[in-house]
């Protein structure tokens, strides 16, 4: 199929209640529901975030020039003002930081594929919240392109301790994330 055919099939697919749906590099992937902690985590990082400077938005999808990507972060933040208009898809240009919180089938992706996809598209932070490992990972400085993107900074901090996030100009106080039982993992950073 081509590349035009499967953004204009992903664009008008429906996926099943109760199912998301993001294009991530070619493939569609469906993901179930999320438990209470995640959604808790969520909670916490937005509330956090200043709602009179950022707009943050959690399962809004976004388009990468360049990637036939479309993704859906667990939020999405970007400046007030920006972003305004753009219907189902909020363009990469347009994004400050993307977070994800990891889930038990998402954590090679979250690590991994949309690293690379949220470099390549020089989204200035992506956060990623691990309740399995007790640690939220923030990438900064963006480079590179396609497959071989990546972050140039990463600074790694457990549960508990606060992390300077200055893309936002705030810190972020971790100590109320819940964690889940550790598990083994195929990649880890």
């Amino acid at each position: 199929m081509h590349d035009q055919h499967i953004e204009e099939y992903f664009a008008a697919f429906e996926p099943p209640e109760g199912l998301r749906a993001e294009l991530l590099r070619r493939e569609i992937l469906l993901t179930g529901g999320t438990d209470i902690v995640h959604n808790t985590i969520v909670s916490e990082v937005t509330g956090q975030i200043p709602h009179d400077r950022w707009h943050r938005f959690a399962t809004q999808h976004v388009s990468f020039p360049g990637e036939l990507s479309k993704p859906q972060p667990d939020l999405v933040v970007l400046e007030c003002g920006r972003g305004e208009g753009s219907g189902w898809l909020v363009p990469a240009s347009d994004v400050t930081l993307l977070a994800e919180v990891v889930s038990l089938r998402s954590a090679d992706r979250d690590y991994g594929l949309k690293r690379s996809v949220y470099a390549a598209g020089s989204v200035p932070g992506y956060l990623i919240i691990d309740p399995y490992d007790a640690r939220c990972v923030l990438l900064t400085e963006p480079g590179g392109a396609g497959e071989d993107a990546d972050y140039e900074v990463q600074r790694t901090v457990p549960f508990g301790v606060a992390l300077r996030v200055d893309t936002l100009g705030i810190t972020l106080d971790t100590s109320r994330f819940g964690t889940l039982p550790a598990v083994t993992r195929h990649r880890r950073p």
